[in-house]
């Protein structure tokens, strides 16, 4: 029976047009309400940027069962100018495919959606994938590929492919040009219409796309399990054909510290059944059934043009998009392209390019504005648009080299040869030293100086939100904004540690990836390191606002105002050297952990400080590490989690840092 505090509210279809329109471009349909906090329609529209009204043609909506190689057949939707089915110059199709529903898919919802591209006239497609809402056959979270040696051999691909070749023979008066593209899922789904590509299909863009769950996407990050949000999209994904959003009336931090681990909180909730649970809970590791999933290793040459797309402050699907721009990028750098490969970056969370003026990022736990700059509006009118008008209809307008990437802080549009960029740039190191001192002058001390330490207690781990921590998807859940909340919340905890730099007397510049290198012991035998490095601005600052503003930092030592995670990740100790064969930590002894922050391009101004923090738990995103070595921490038990102390080292020999990647004309403090 499922736990009284949870109730599972499955929305069956999209009747709403809001809800049409949101999901069909890659989101959950019963959180776009309420989890996504949308305004309504009408207030969308006159939010809608004025420089970009929509003059377009109207729509006229069909359906159609499309039938794929092994029969089975996936409810699809059609929206396609008016009169332009008999007359006119023959329209591409722009095709997105996803779980999310295409029910309430409309005219309107493109004139609110998508002015750009609708106004150019396509003829759009929406399908519901195999096994979800409409589409017969049974759904496989992000189905792997197959070796297609029969017609029941089928996954996203083939399914795409027959769905394409359905689209050439029976809709009339098409060019032979198809467009695929998606966020999040649909991203994933997208970068599958580029694999074993059907010849029609002539651009993808996937964006934000879900490339590797274990890896760095949805459900694990360097091998420790984001538990609150794993817990509440399977049970949304395979609960029912449809939509269910997990919603409950109590703070999550509690209930999965009184559940102890993810076996009791999935039991508590009666999914342990669901086929994704099943495998979190008995296969924790880098399996070969993780492995399968992953989009890069298939991603052998770009065999269609291809327009990566995310956000620096994505708070699902951050990870994928620069990973399958790197994988591609390979190839075409090692002069076997077929097609070139972009990328574009903004400072956005979840798919906030996809509508919106994009001039702020943030919700009430923090709000950073980009000084007018409309960088949402901008995307879709300099790189989405022309990038589809380009390959699906041959005309100009489209003159991305390779990457465009918008800088914060500076709040400027950046364009590079390659990302990470190179020239114009040098790596140097961020040392943590004692006294909560971040310095670019390598540490001088002995041996074993520790920069900071601390006590790491599961039965009390750092809230990675504010709190009371909603269900990820519902009621007044502020998910999609936390990563650009004031971390001010946090700081003056005393199971964690912060290194500042002084007050910047100039701008210091920092673009690509950034790593982190602790040098680090415990006095258990496994231990979560998190790292986040954070431009803390000065008290009062403009263009920011918090329900901290007018207070100064009371983190030791720190004397700023706002905090704003620049970059952020997790590594699970076990992992430090094989993310398929865990280990356990020898306690007490000092051991290197290296992990990649992930991209960044963020100026931090002068007059503000940098500050790296460093902690052991970011619950219930993720859970909680015992501490104590165990085989599965799915089902750890509650003797298994102790209080241990950890300490960061900052010596000559052990120089816990930060490599940042820098403009040659930043002057370091």
């Amino acid at each position: 029976m499922r736990s009284g505090r949870f109730r599972l509210c499955v929305c069956m279809g999209l009747a709403a047009m809001v809800a049409g329109a949101s999901t069909a471009w890659g989101w959950p349909a019963a959180s776009v309400a309420k989890a996504l906090e949308l305004p309504p329609p009408s207030a969308r529209a006159q939010n809608a940027p004025a420089t970009n009204p929509y003059h377009g043609p109207m729509y006229v909506r069909s359906e159609v069962m499309i039938p794929m190689r092994d029969g089975v057949k996936l409810h699809t939707v059609l929206l396609r100018p008016l009169g332009s089915e008999g007359s006119g110059p023959p329209l591409p199709f722009l095709m997105e495919r996803t779980p999310y529903g295409v029910k309430g898919v409309s005219s309107t919802m493109l004139e609110m959606m998508k002015p750009e591209l609708a106004g150019s006239g396509y003829v759009f497609v929406f399908q519901d994938i195999r096994g979800r809402y409409a589409s017969g056959g049974q759904f496989v979270m992000n189905r792997p590929i197959m070796a297609h040696n029969t017609p029941r051999d089928v996954d996203e691909t083939t399914d795409t492919n027959d769905t394409v070749n359905w689209l050439l023979r029976h809709v009339p008066n098409n060019n032979g040009r198809v467009g695929v593209m998606g966020i999040s899922y649909p991203g994933f789904l997208a970068m599958m219409a580029g694999l074993d590509a059907n010849p029609a299909v002539k651009a993808v863009s996937p964006q934000a796309p879900m490339t590797d769950v274990w890896m760095g996407d949805d459900f694990f990050h360097n091998g420790a399990f984001r538990e609150s949000y794993g817990f509440d999209y399977v049970q949304e994904m395979e609960a029912q054909k449809t939509d269910g959003v997990v919603s409950s009336d109590e703070d999550q931090y509690r209930f999965f510290l009184e559940h102890v681990n993810f076996a009791g909180a999935a039991q508590a909730a009666g999914m342990s059944h669901l086929p994704t649970a099943e495998m979190f809970l008995a296969q924790p590791t880098y399996t070969p059934f993780w492995q399968a999933m992953a989009v890069q290793p298939h991603l052998l040459r770009p065999e269609v043009p291809t327009l990566e797309v995310g956000g620096y402050w994505d708070q699902e699907d951050m990870w994928g998009t620069q990973a399958e721009y790197a994988a591609l990028r390979a190839h075409e750098a090692a002069g076997q392209p077929l097609h070139r490969v972009f990328l574009v970056l903004g400072p956005w969370n979840h798919g906030g390019w996809a509508f919106g003026p994009g001039d702020k990022l943030g919700g009430k736990f923090g709000t950073i504005q980009f000084a007018g700059q409309d960088t949402g509006a901008y995307y879709r009118a300099h790189f989405e648009a022309p990038f589809f008008e380009f390959y699906l209809k041959g005309r100009g307008g489209f003159d991305l080299q390779d990457t465009a990437s918008f800088r914060t802080g500076e709040n400027q549009w950046h364009r590079y040869a390659i990302w990470p960029p190179q020239a114009g740039y040098r790596s140097v190191r961020a040392y943590l030293e004692p006294e909560n001192t971040l310095s670019f002058a390598a540490p001088k001390g002995a041996e074993d100086v520790e920069a900071a330490a601390y006590v790491a207690d599961p039965a009390h781990p750092v809230p990675y939100r504010n709190r009371p921590i909603q269900s990820t998807y519902g009621q007044g859940s502020t998910w999609r904004t936390w990563l650009a909340e004031d971390q001010r919340f946090v700081s003056s905890r005393k199971d964690l540690a912060n290194f500042e730099t002084p007050v910047l007397r100039s701008d210091v510049t920092v673009t690509g990836d950034v790593v982190a290198d602790l040098y680090a012991a415990t006095t258990g035998t496994d231990a979560d390191w998190i790292v986040k490095l954070i431009d803390v601005y000065p008290v009062n600052a403009a263009g920011v606002s918090s329900p901290e503003m007018g207070k100064a930092s009371t983190a030791p030592g720190a004397k700023g105002g706002y905090e704003l995670m620049v970059a952020e990740e997790i590594l699970r100790g076990r992992y430090r050297h094989s993310f398929t064969h865990p280990e356990p930590v020898k306690p007490g002894q000092i051991v290197e952990y290296r992990w990649s922050l992930h991209g960044v391009d963020h100026t931090f101004l002068k007059g503000h400080r940098m500050m790296v923090e460093v902690q052991s738990s970011w619950f219930p995103l993720y859970d909680r590490n015992p501490q104590t070595y165990v085989e599965n921490i799915m089902t750890a038990p509650a003797s298994a989690y102790q209080a241990e102390t950890v300490s960061v080292y900052g010596s000559a020999k052990y120089p816990s840092h930060l490599d940042l990647p820098v403009s040659d004309d930043s002057v370091l403090p």
